[in-house]
């Protein structure tokens, strides 16, 4: 589609770039398909050059909900941007703390709540929520210029993993949580 003043939006990846123009706009399967749930992007946000789907909702929580847990310094100066929104306060990597995809954060009804994760090695462990893995908003200073988060994200502390016995280095590993 080009319906935004000259803008180029890919729908289910399916443009290419244009050689005589020079554009190196779309990449191939960078907007998701709908997702299980109900959860479909909200829009797209636009990121170094690189287009992001927003969400405004997560998949439906259950008894065992699966999710990506990434890793998240809630330091000052750290990758998690500004400070909790829970508390707004920063926070040491060795406490047990998360950030959750917007849809799952909920407007914050889930802060202080505990969470219990458990990873594919059958290790687990309890989390406090502490703030909002924002899946709406990104590439900005508040959001220390990372894109937003996909709708299913566990962004856990340092602490969170070395519980669980993984290697933060990985950078994304498959989870399943519930409310503790």
């Amino acid at each position: 589609l080009n319906d935004c003043d000259g803008q180029l939006i890919c729908i289910k990846g399916k443009c290419n770039d244009d050689p005589q123009v020079g554009t190196h706009i779309c990449h191939g399967g960078t907007t998701p398909s709908p997702q299980p749930g109900g959860c479909n992007p909200s829009g797209t946000l636009m990121c170094q050059g690189q287009s992001y789907p927003t969400y405004d909702c997560s998949p439906p929580v259950k008894s065992s909900t699966p999710a990506k847990l990434t890793n998240n310094d809630f330091s000052k100066g750290g990758d998690g941007g500004g400070p909790s929104e829970c508390d707004e306060s920063y926070h040491s990597n060795d406490e047990l703390i998360v950030a959750l995809s917007t849809g799952w954060y909920n407007g914050g009804s889930r802060c202080g709540k505990m969470i219990q994760i458990t990873a594919s090695n059958g290790k687990r462990v309890a989390a406090k929520v502490v703030d909002e893995c924002d899946s709406r908003h990104g590439c900005d200073e508040e959001h220390a210029g990372q894109p937003p988060c996909p709708n299913n994200i566990v962004d856990g502390s340092d602490a969170v993993w070395r519980a669980l016995g993984l290697d933060k280095n990985v950078g994304v590993v498959d989870i399943t949580w519930s409310m503790a």
